[in-house]
């Protein structure tokens, strides 16, 4: 059988309808040239399998981003209040719009209210009867204590009895202020002396005894107590003061170890002076943080 002029048509393996070629001396067949062909046909479908598939990712990648697209645009023609979101060309750039630079900042330390009570070079706030004890009564707790007479003298030793005149004017006292409280018969008359410094108004307390007395104050409905009757004292100090107190009845009656309520006015008055000169310290030391 002839096929007419040029080559026979190349046997397919793939084709059921090809046959296998035969050598013109109808011997066995070339199975080197049939195993080339084969391997040419193979690496050339791979190829068109290979550019199918990169053409068919192309097409579905084009497919969605028209689909993004017709979505995003259906929605804002729809009034979804959720805007899209701005392009690159749109978003401000740090050296477009720098973030706010501050200088570092630390708050200076609170300032010790014991610096400003513990010299008179700092403690240079005014001071008076009327500052240190203020107003025409005192509450501690439940108890109720009304302000009588009062008295500033800067004569150290004449507001003093026993001896605490002589602690007083030794250590170099410039002032001492007075005030008496009454509840029922009960009278407290406490004293305030002011030094220079704190080494001088230790020294006093240090060196206060039995008969270290400040002298009771009396007067505006207040009798005279504590003069030759047994009464309660009491001696501290902080910073550049030294404060006593001295409470009795103003009946005339000897205090005893009884009577607790003597003891409970003298230790309310004196933590009121301790409190009142103490806040003085904080009131400059606060003034002084704000300049």
């Amino acid at each position: 059988m002839t096929y007419g002029q040029g080559e026979p048509p190349s046997w397919d393996p793939w084709k059921p309808s090809s046959q296998q070629p035969q050598d013109n001396g109808g011997g066995t067949p070339d199975w080197a040239a049939l195993a080339d062909a084969s391997e040419a046909r193979a690496k050339r479908r791979r190829l068109l399998l290979i550019l199918g598939g990169a053409l068919a990712t192309v097409a579905v990648g084009a497919a969605v981003a028209v689909a993004v697209v017709t979505a995003d645009r259906g929605s804002a023609a729809s009034g979804d209040p959720t805007p899209a979101l701005p392009g690159a060309s749109h978003i401000p750039s740090e050296s477009a719009d720098p973030a706010p630079s501050f200088a570092p900042t630390s708050a200076p330390p609170p300032l010790d209210p014991m610096d400003f009570i513990s010299s008179a070079k700092k403690d240079t706030a005014p001071i008076s009867a009327d500052t240190l004890f203020p107003g025409t009564e005192l509450t501690v707790a439940s108890h109720v204590y009304k302000k009588g007479p009062t008295a500033t003298t800067t004569n150290c030793a004449s507001a003093a009895q026993g001896t605490l005149p002589a602690l007083l004017s030794g250590n170099g006292c410039t002032r001492v202020i007075r005030a008496t409280y009454t509840k029922d018969a009960v009278a407290v008359t406490v004293g305030v002396a002011l030094f220079d410094t704190t080494a001088q108004a230790t020294k006093v307390k240090q060196g206060a005894d039995a008969k270290s007395n400040v002298a009771s104050l009396s007067g505006g409905g207040v009798p005279a107590f504590c003069r030759t009757t047994v009464c309660r004292r009491t001696t501290n100090s902080v910073g550049r003061y030294a404060y006593f107190t001295l409470a009795g009845f103003t009946d005339g009656k000897n205090v005893t170890a009884k009577d607790a309520q003597v003891f409970t006015a003298g230790d309310d008055v004196a933590e009121f002076a301790f409190r009142q000169i103490r806040r003085r310290g904080e009131a400059q030391a606060s003034a002084a943080t704000e300049q």
